[in-house]
């Protein structure tokens, strides 16, 4: 019976599932935000805080027990030198899961893992901003409408004459002619019930 056991296989062996959670957290650390789907977020929440607190402490021991983890030297500096003061008034709690809704591919739950203090995911800008993004897409729609307006236009032909029609009773050739689709084949119907049953 698995009572008490708080660690997500997520379908993998001990070995895949440890270096899933490696590269997750050192996407994270670089990035500072992932998305990645709610279990696999869940189970990374706390392997990734637990870096952060080495990382607070920031000692030669602790940098070498973070570096098993890390193996990326970039990040493991990013991680003392920029995420670990970042973090060290902050008792805990290093890192949100926003649900994102279900991927349409498989259904599967989607969340994203961000750092706390990184910068707001959904932020417009203000509306002096978003004004003139608007009046740059009302310009740009303008100018679009003004070039295809231009390309209806009918250019003039300079000495020619249109094509004569063929008066009435006249035979067109038959290349001349525009020619029919092919007449398609009728499609078998379904089985029909037997009458009476």
């Amino acid at each position: 019976m698995r009572h008490g056991r708080a660690l997500r296989k997520l379908g993998r062996t001990t070995e895949h599932r440890i270096s899933l959670l490696r590269n997750l957290s050192t996407a994270l650390f670089e990035r500072e935000r992932i998305t990645t789907t709610l279990p696999k977020a869940k189970e990374l929440r706390p392997f990734a805080e637990k870096l952060i607190t080495l990382a607070r402490r920031d000692t030669l021991h602790s940098r070498r027990l973070a570096a098993r983890d890390i193996q990326d030297k970039k990040v493991l500096k990013k991680l003392f030198d920029t995420l670990g003061p970042r973090f060290s008034q902050r008792p805990g709690g290093y890192s949100r899961i926003l649900k994102l809704g279900w991927r349409p591919g498989d259904g599967a739950e989607l969340a994203m893992l961000e750092l706390v203090g990184s910068e707001p995911v959904f932020d417009k800008g203000s509306k002096k901003a978003r004004k003139g993004r608007r009046e740059a897409k009302r310009e740009a729609a303008e100018a679009a409408q003004a070039a295809k307006v231009e390309a209806e236009k009918e250019p003039e032909h300079e000495g020619r004459e249109p094509a004569e029609k063929p008066a009435e009773g006249e035979k067109i050739p038959a290349k001349a002619r525009p020619r029919r689709p092919p007449p398609t084949a009728a499609r078998p119907k379904g089985i029909r019930k037997k009458p009476g049953k």
